[in-house]
């Protein structure tokens, strides 16, 4: 059973910038400031050049440590990845997530929808994930979006 979240955002930028910003492990990490129990990102460590298959490492300001692994990556238009590793609560209650960029060119900019695919832990998790990862996976998401457009 999977729990879906999704967040978008139209940027002034074209869509080989914001990509390149998405990807980018210094320039990333400082627009995802989470959102209650959901953490900020500090650092990402790439473990291997950018490529499907890559590994990449997440530092988190609540201690805890992330890995990505790149399934999709098409500049400018496509970007995703399975996340693993997660720390309590969310691993009480999911398994992995699975990110999902696209970024669509639009008149003066980019339109880019971001999406997560959950796997829950069980069904009996449901009634606990909805309501952490809509209201604060969504929200944390919907303000990276925003802190990106700043500076894309």
């Amino acid at each position: 059973m999977q729990i879906q979240v999704l967040a978008e955002h139209t940027f002034r930028a074209p869509a080989a910038d914001v990509f390149a910003l998405a990807v980018d492990p210094a320039r990333f990490p400082p627009t995802f400031r989470g959102c209650g129990p959901v953490p900020a990102v500090r650092a990402i460590h790439l473990r291997s050049p950018l490529a499907v298959g890559a590994l990449r490492e997440l530092e988190n300001s609540d201690g805890s440590r992330l890995t990505e692994q790149v399934t999709a990556l098409q500049s400018p238009s496509h970007h995703a990845y399975t996340l693993t590793g997660l720390a309590p609560p969310l691993s009480w209650l999911v398994r992995a997530g699975h990110g999902d960029w696209t970024f669509t060119p639009v008149a003066g900019g980019t339109h880019v929808l971001w999406r997560y695919d959950w796997d829950l832990s069980s069904r009996l998790a449901w009634p606990l994930a909805w309501p952490l990862l809509q209201g604060f996976m969504r929200r944390a998401m919907r303000n990276c979006l925003r802190a990106m457009a700043e500076v894309a």
